[in-house]
């Protein structure tokens, strides 16, 4: 199949910008969350764009993930302005909105069908728990690339949030949760058993950090451990938590998956 050329992204990203623009003068609350996710998307660009060059993806398979990953998020616009939140069970599901935006506004008309198959599946599984078996290698391995990079902006919008670097408060990054002592015994038993925390176990935002804490089992490549370990993003966390014997347990787990991955 013939890949992105540098028209075709240029494109994308003028689109891109044109659309994002049109949510951006609606109430003050909206445009901070429409900006709020503009930012992310751009930042995961890169993020992808940096893991890919690390892996020694050629030009041409860099943008489509930097297409995979500008467009990941499209649903998130129309999600919010239409349901006034970011959580999929509370409105629809964001990644499948994106995706028929998209073939709606024929958004990808320029690539072959097989590429805006392949762009259109990363952008559908980007956000799910576990991923299909029975999907193209290279299907799940963009798909994995883009679930690395988007984890490592959540992380840093999340840790920014709970240090408030932004000054400001909002409400939207932690999905409204109740700021409330202790964590749930399910959440306890999903990181124990080295699982991913199943969302609709969290209870309070310890759960939701927590789950955070969570992803590093469902990281892929090894130099988004690095980067995570750089940054210092579940050490962040965890100073944001009680100091309690099942907490202490579980970053005990979470250092070793860290010490011990054995990613790509």
């Amino acid at each position: 199949m013939t890949l992105v050329d540098k028209k075709n992204i240029k494109d994308i990203k003028n689109w891109f910008s044109s659309y994002v623009q049109t949510f951006k003068s609606r109430d003050s609350k909206t445009r901070q969350n429409i900006i709020l996710k503009e930012k992310h998307t751009l930042r995961v660009c890169k993020e992808i764009l940096y893991l890919g060059g690390r892996l020694q993806l050629p030009p041409a398979e860099l943008r489509l993930a930097e297409i995979a990953a500008l467009l990941h998020d499209i649903g998130r616009f129309e999600q919010y302005s239409r349901y006034k939140t970011f959580i999929d069970a509370k409105s629809e599901n964001h990644a499948e909105l994106g995706v028929a935006i998209l073939k709606e506004k024929d958004v990808l008309k320029e690539l072959d069908e097989p590429v805006k198959e392949l762009v259109f599946k990363t952008i559908l599984f980007h956000n799910r728990a576990t991923l299909p078996v029975d999907e193209t290698e290279s299907c799940l391995f963009f798909t994995r690339l883009l679930r690395d990079a988007d984890k490592l902006d959540i992380w840093k919008v999340v840790t920014d949030y709970y240090y408030r670097k932004n000054g400001r408060k909002n409400g939207s990054i932690g999905l409204d949760l109740p700021d409330t002592a202790g964590i749930s015994e399910h959440v306890y038993q999903d990181l124990l058993n080295r699982r991913v925390v199943n969302m609709r176990h969290v209870q309070n935002l310890n759960d939701f950090k927590l789950l955070q804490v969570g992803w590093v089992f469902d990281i892929n490549f090894l130099p988004t451990f690095e980067r995570l370990k750089k940054r210092g993003y579940i050490e962040m966390i965890r100073e944001v938590l009680p100091d309690t014997v099942k907490i202490q347990q579980i970053f005990e787990i979470i250092s070793y998956t860290m010490e011990n991955n054995k990613s790509e």
